[in-house]
């Protein structure tokens, strides 16, 4: 089941949005403003979000704009405006898709499905991912810093890819845990805290001058930023 965040400040739209997209079988969550919105694609992984511009706090656009320096989530713009300069500058700013109110709730469901579709068959034809001297090659399972290949335990190999597959997301224990251990995190942080030191420590022995993870303090962790 595929997770869509709908941010609209429309009630009544927001909720024709997340009927219409359960109906098709997809996991759905709400925002009504733009901070909120914000929020929650920072602190967990949706596979594509609609995105209405005229939102309260935080515009549409500033969201996109902030959302495209450590996010290729696809975005699927809703916006009353149907001006073709708006358009271009908004898939400029990194939209994949835009679609002019009112709408219809069948041609929507459409371009949801071909955007996944896209994505998806994007990732699968890239296997390889790159941060700073690391190679992380998921179709192989092989990970090398400094061109020294890296042996890991399997939760050490998937801490460091939900952080190089999402650079510059910061990640809470509470989203490593549960998506990692796949179990509700209960406030013991010593599992995550001793895989995340044990990666760096191996990651620090690649490569001694070098810093790949860092913590932000009362976040979480996240690749380290120059």
């Amino acid at each position: 089941m595929n997770d869509i965040l709908v941010i609209e400040d429309n009630q009544d739209v927001n909720h024709m949005l997340v009927e219409a997209l359960s109906q098709a079988g997809y996991s759905v969550k709400s925002a009504y403003t733009g901070i909120d919105g914000m929020n929650e694609v920072k602190k967990s992984n949706y596979e594509l979000i609609l995105l209405d511009i005229m939102l309260p706090y935080k515009s549409g656009d500033e969201i996109l704009r902030e959302m495209r320096t450590f996010s290729s989530v696809p975005v699927i713009v809703i916006s009353a405006k149907d001006m073709i300069g708006t358009k271009i500058d908004l898939l400029k700013l990194g939209a994949d898709d835009y679609i002019t109110k009112p709408f219809d709730l069948g041609e929507l469901v459409a371009r949801v499905e071909a955007n996944l579709r896209r994505t998806k068959k994007q990732i699968k034809e890239s296997k390889i991912f790159r941060y700073k001297d690391i190679v992380f090659d998921d179709s192989t399972k092989r990970v090398c810093a400094n061109d020294m290949e890296i042996d890991l335990t399997a939760k050490e190999y998937m801490i460091l890819e939900m952080l190089v597959k999402y650079q510059g997301k910061v990640f809470s224990k509470a989203n490593l845990y549960e998506s990692i251990w796949q179990e509700e995190y209960l406030g013991d942080d010593n599992a995550v805290k001793t895989h995340m030191s044990n990666l760096r420590n191996k990651l620090q022995k690649a490569n001694p001058d070098e810093k790949y993870i860092e913590t932000v303090w009362g976040l979480g962790y996240r690749l380290y930023k120059d």
